[in-house]
């Protein structure tokens, strides 16, 4: 088992390095940089003012942009290293840190709700809709997973605020009320936060949902038809501790070697979710660096995305290993 994590992990580090190239090539890929947009914003509209190349050229040397690619580089992926130090924010001329770190808790709180409700739901009702197959249930629970995976979460939101919105006077958008969203944080607040977190969480997991719904009922089928299945039932085991202790175990492995890509899966819907829903998370955050071309602020974000979902990927590696004795730890 010691191998098998060492393993992992040296393969985690290799998979962050090769990330932390492509994220940074990912960065460059837009056209132009952050003088010309500072150039524009700064002094278009001004009367008689012209904007010259050497004006652009002296703010590529103010911004540490007139450097090689590969100098920009190890700069940057040598302060996370070292420093744990994101860079600087062209925008707002502060820590991408401090910027990031406004951002990320109310980030993780979607994420992992949705992670929760995701979870909470495909894995009961799955094995539900297995052992009551040709059902009723198990017919509505199939049109509801075909609509999961054709509506998009965009959309879903969409009409949630409509019907919000119209029918109860209301909306379901942002993550905290009015009169909480610059507020100092208290029970009160945290109660509202939380009044708001459920419309945002329901939507980032309405395909997630679905796709496992379908993962769930399709492995529990094929357990629940297997031979040790049926020799438990003939030794008289109880239905109910059959099915937890043989199909029903087995029927999680697959959610749990794929919670990494669920996390990405959620978190690639999360920047159009949070336009819509007028969410300050990092989805929103991610799409205005892109349009303000702030570099580091959007590295990091896409950095920060990546090391999760290689985290969880390690520990799922390691969750799945400990519930299905049928993989090889030494291979």
């Amino acid at each position: 088992m010691i191998r098998f994590v060492v393993q992992r992990f040296v393969g985690m580090l290799v998979t962050m390095f090769v990330v932390s190239i492509i994220v940074f090539i990912i960065m460059q890929l837009p056209p132009g940089d952050y003088a010309e947009r500072y150039a524009f914003r700064k002094f278009s509209g001004s009367p008689g003012v012209v904007v010259k190349e050497s004006d652009i050229e002296n703010l590529r040397h103010r911004f540490g942009l007139d450097r090689p690619q590969w100098e920009q580089y190890l700069t940057w992926i040598g302060g996370i290293i070292t420093h744990f130090d994101f860079g600087e924010a062209f925008t707002t001329e502060a820590s991408v840190n401090y910027v990031i770190g406004q951002r990320l808790g109310l980030t993780l709180a979607v994420l992992f709700s949705a992670l929760i409700i995701t979870y909470g739901i495909s894995i009961p009702i799955g094995i539900y809709a297995a052992v009551r197959r040709h059902s009723i249930p198990d017919y509505s629970l199939t049109v509801f997973s075909y609509l999961g995976l054709a509506l998009p979460n965009f959309l879903l939101a969409l009409i949630l605020l409509y019907i919000s919105v119209t029918y109860f006077d209301s909306s379901v958008g942002g993550l905290f009320s009015p009169e909480y969203k610059d507020a100092p944080w208290s029970v009160d607040k945290f109660v509202d936060f939380l009044r708001h977190l459920v419309v945002p969480a329901v939507v980032l997991a309405w395909s997630a949902t679905a796709l496992q719904l379908q993962t769930v009922r399709a492995t529990m089928l094929d357990e629940i038809n297997k031979l040790s299945v049926t020799a438990a039932r003939a030794r008289g085991l109880s239905e109910r501790k059959l099915l937890l202790k043989y199909p029903a175990r087995l029927a999680v492995n697959p959610i749990a070697g794929s919670i990494g890509f669920d996390v990405n899966r959620i978190f690639s819907e999360l920047p159009i979710v949070a336009l819509v829903l007028g969410l300050s998370d990092l989805g929103e955050l991610l799409i205005q660096s892109y349009l303000d071309q702030d570099m580091f602020v959007a590295g990091a974000i896409l950095l920060m995305l990546t090391f999760i979902i290689v985290v969880l990927n390690f520990f799922s590696d390691i969750l799945l290993a400990y519930l299905d004795p049928r993989i090889k730890l030494e291979s």
